[in-house]
């Protein structure tokens, strides 16, 4: 049994890891969430931000953009021109994809500083990009809602997703390999 756990250690290390990490945050966030509902900001302060963010970025498209809470639920309606095109819920926030990230990064844990400077990185550009990714998504939709459901449903989750799969392939293409005993 111990020379299968030596075996697999590194396996046995980043699965515990990565759960771990997933988890304390997940459920950290949960928190936060449920202490959120009767705040000031509506739905959450993080929702609220990205919302009002990503309006910023429509306007400076040049569109007419409004944001502004809806009272039929629990999110931001983003409209152009008087027309309601978008909702950013508590799940457009990027919060669990920057979650599942950092879980991720913390798997493959390398010097601290390192570390710690590649999460705070990649939390800034999936939180720019998710901002970029929600303010085109509402211009697409303005311009072309037939495609509503292709480009909600694919092509916006795959920037994000997709980003953070490349975030992941850099961090692992540069760890530091240790060096092997060739004894072994």
């Amino acid at each position: 049994m111990k020379k299968l756990f030596v075996k697999y250690k590194a396996v046995i290390q980043f699965i515990l890891l990565f759960l771990g990490t997933y988890l304390l945050l997940t459920f950290l966030y949960t928190l936060y969430l449920k202490y959120a509902e009767h705040g000031v900001y509506y739905p959450d302060f993080f929702t609220n931000l990205v919302a009002k963010q990503s309006n910023a970025v429509i306007q400076a498209f040049g569109y007419n953009g409004v944001v502004k809470p809806e009272p039929t639920g629990p999110f931001m309606g983003l409209y152009i021109n008087d027309v309601f095109l978008a909702r950013v819920v508590e799940g457009c926030n990027a919060i669990s994809i920057i979650i599942l990230f950092v879980a991720f990064i913390i798997s493959f844990t390398q010097k601290f500083k390192k570390t710690l400077l590649f999460i705070f990185a990649g939390i800034a550009l999936i939180y720019a990009v998710n901002i970029l990714r929600i303010a085109l998504l509402t211009i697409a939709l303005y311009h072309y809602p037939e495609y509503t459901d292709f480009l909600h449903q694919i092509v916006f989750p795959a920037i994000i997703y997709g980003m953070v799969f490349l975030l992941w392939l850099f961090w692992v293409r540069n760890l530091k390999v240790k060096s092997r005993n060739t004894n072994e």
